[in-house]
């Protein structure tokens, strides 16, 4: 591959072949009830083999990149007005001079799609979370000096909760700046013997898994209670917690010794409705159970682009029947407009 063109390089596979060589497909408008609605995608992957080789890494087969022309074809025929671009952290383990490097190199290269495409295009700062003086740092910057958005993060980092006292400096500055944060999980490493075998469970269990630990350490340990105003958007609908949420109140209740470390403003599941998840649930009832827990006003559209999880993700959230017009309106754009500072007009 070359990078003179101008390529978009994809940590997947969606658009390989014959296919993204074919005619591009007519713009697929959204409408509700009459009229047009902007549909933002806050979760969509994208990666750059120049950052990957500072850490001696890169795409592997059947890994490809696609150009930015063929990625805006898929989002037409899937009728995505705009994606919020993010990077999935594998840079936790730098030293702190690389990091330094492969953040303004990622950054940078994300700003400039941005500016070559604002109508379809906005992005998320990648940190250096195992330094959070320096990812406090890089958050600034990254909204600052290069226009995106907010910041992605894993679920972990090298084995360390987010809750963890020691991201303090990053989650003030996040709190400060009132930029949404994007949770995206990197597995549960600990589990890896136990996750091994038929299913790609590392993903199917271990992804979501990893979110729900990430989030009720952020609940249990009083980290949203320290820093109230986060603005916090976890993909794949959250993982596990909003579908078994009462129990993380009962365990408080069954066995109070068990949250008496840190006393908690509220109860456990009143901390889901001031966080925001997207809506990669994949059946109807299950976006309407998340709903029913969480608020549909705490709901925005999330594809995963470009793994094919979901290729229909609009059609999920207008197909669900308990959503009102004015509900679809929200989670397919107008939420993630309002966090991500996007013109909805």
């Amino acid at each position: 591959m070359t990078t003179r063109r101008e390529f978009v390089f994809f940590t997947g596979c969606a658009l390989m072949g014959a296919a993204a060589h074919a005619q591009a497909p007519r713009r697929r408008e959204v409408v509700v009830n009459g009229k047009r609605v902007k549909t933002i995608d806050v979760h969509a992957h994208v990666g750059f083999p120049e950052a990957m080789e500072l850490m001696g890494r890169k795409f592997a087969p059947p890994l490809l990149g696609t150009t930015m022309q063929e990625r805006i074809q898929a989002m037409d025929a899937q009728g995505i007005d705009m994606e919020a671009l993010s990077i999935n952290p594998y840079w936790y383990g730098a030293s702190r001079d690389v990091a330094e490097k492969l953040i303004e190199l990622q950054n940078t290269k994300l700003a400039e799609i941005c500016a070559k495409q604002p109508d379809r295009f906005v992005a998320f700062a990648s940190v250096a979370l195992q330094f959070p003086d320096l990812a406090a740092k890089q958050l600034e910057d990254g909204v600052k000096k290069f226009g995106l958005r907010g910041a992605g993060l894993g679920g972990s980092v090298e084995g360390q909760e987010l809750s963890d006292p020691k991201f303090h400096p990053f989650w003030k500055k996040a709190e400060e700046m009132g930029v949404l944060i994007f949770i995206h999980p990197q597995g549960t490493a600990d589990l890896k013997n136990r996750l091994q075998g038929n299913g790609g469970l590392e993903n199917t269990i271990g992804n979501p898994l990893e979110t729900t630990l990430a989030l009720s350490h952020l609940i249990f340990e009083g980290t949203l209670d320290r820093f109230p105003g986060l603005k916090i958007c976890a993909a794949h609908g959250g993982g596990y917690l909003p579908s078994y949420a009462a129990r993380s109140d009962h365990i408080c209740l069954t066995f109070p010794d068990r949250c008496a470390a840190v006393q908690l403003k509220k109860k456990p599941t009143e901390y889901l409705k001031q966080l925001y998840f997207d809506a990669l649930v994949f059946t109807p009832e299950a976006l309407r159970h998340l709903a029913a827990q969480v608020g549909p006003s705490q709901l925005v559209m999330g594809s995963d682009f470009p793994f094919p999880w979901d290729k229909t993700t609009v059609d999920h959230i207008l197909k669900t029947p308990e959503l009102t017009d004015a509900q679809r309106v929200a989670i397919l754009g107008g939420t993630a407009a309002r966090l991500l500072r996007i013109n909805n007009g």
